[in-house]
């Protein structure tokens, strides 16, 4: 296939998953650019998710897929459209029936995917998506490079975003001195440490560093409630108040961002900005760690419990009714963090 490449002018790559996965899927925006700087490189997303790509330098055409309303109908749409572009590479990291059909039927010359994929069988070629939680062998961004390895190299890019100027504008005006970020909100509880322990990191952390509660509109009462618990002058919540590539530019300038294993996680890592990410009832070792050249640390229950991990996305309450995987983490833990973090010159 390396023959071949010089021959690539139309790339299509398909994420229809969630925030974080598409963020770790700029990684191969990244590559592909790098080998291929004149092709066009189009991006097929979920409803939603196109925000993190306004202006984006390497990306031609953003082609959404709304999942919620009229789905069968948007999706003939699409695929008329991509079969209309004549894709000489398809790069489908979806591991899904929806982004299958598109594939399959795409008329692209190569067609490329996971496995696991309900129609891989028609794909010109086809990778294994394992997850090892014994081991931890490969990166969600290592998983997805295999796929354009034969036609790139096998280094695989970092995630980045390339906010647009107005993003780091809009930001500014909270910037006049030393801040921490935290992100505590998960849609999944068990992966969401929990916001009175959050609130104790807030009281612990320096009063000469400001601290900024970050999150979407719906986070609101949780960020809210972690202001109320803490009660400390020096910090502010901004939930609702900024997108997510403003957000992203925001994290960019913080001392250190404290997430959850959730997508403000891979926010820091396209970034490339110091994170702090607390994992509850899921592990490193599925891959979905932080992916930077930048400081990263992860903080976990040091002890192994039986019942951790209790799955790969997490669940609406503790199986176990206890969820130690979360309240046994120390603030302690996080504060060494934080001193790590601040001592690095």
């Amino acid at each position: 296939m390396k023959k071949n490449q010089n021959n690539l002018r139309k790339i299509l790559v398909i994420q229809t998953a969630f925030i974080g996965d598409v963020i770790l899927a700029s990684a191969l925006l990244e590559k592909l650019h790098q080998h291929f700087p004149d092709a066009q490189i189009d991006f097929l997303l979920r409803k939603g998710n196109e925000e993190l790509f306004i202006e984006h330098p390497f990306v031609n055409q953003i082609m959404i897929l709304n999942k919620k309303e009229g789905k069968f109908k948007n999706q003939l749409k699409i695929l008329k459209k991509i079969r209309g572009e004549q894709y000489d590479f398809l790069i489908n990291l979806h591991r899904f029936l929806s982004s299958g059909i598109l594939t399959a039927f795409s008329g692209a010359k190569q067609k490329i995917g996971f496995d696991k994929n309900p129609l891989s069988f028609t794909f010109t070629k086809k990778f294994p998506h394992v997850i090892d939680a014994e081991n931890g062998a490969l990166h969600e961004v290592e998983r997805n490079h295999s796929l354009i390895e034969a036609i790139t190299d096998s280094t695989p890019s970092f995630p980045q975003l390339h906010p647009p100027q107005k993003a780091f504008e809009k930001v500014k005006q909270w910037q006049n001195a030393p801040y921490v970020c935290i992100a505590p909100a998960s849609v999944w509880f068990t992966k969401q440490f929990p916001a009175s322990e959050w609130a104790k990191l807030v009281k612990q952390l320096p009063v000469t560093v400001k601290v900024f509660l970050l999150g979407a509109a719906s986070d609101t009462e949780l960020c809210n409630r972690i202001l109320k618990d803490a009660e400390m002058p020096n910090t502010e919540s901004l939930a609702g108040k900024l997108s997510l590539l403003e957000s992203a530019a925001f994290m960019k300038g913080a001392k250190l961002n404290y997430v959850n294993d959730s997508a403000p996680l891979h926010l820091c890592s396209a970034m490339r900005t110091p994170v702090c990410a607390v994992f509850c009832s899921t592990i490193p070792n599925f891959g979905f760690g932080p992916y930077t050249p930048s400081f990263s640390r992860i903080v976990e229950y040091s002890k192994k419990l039986d019942c951790r991990p209790c799955g790969l996305h997490g669940h609406k309450y503790c199986p176990e009714k206890h969820f130690k995987c979360a309240l046994e983490i120390t603030t302690h833990q996080l504060l060494q963090v934080y001193q790590e973090a601040t001592e690095i010159k």
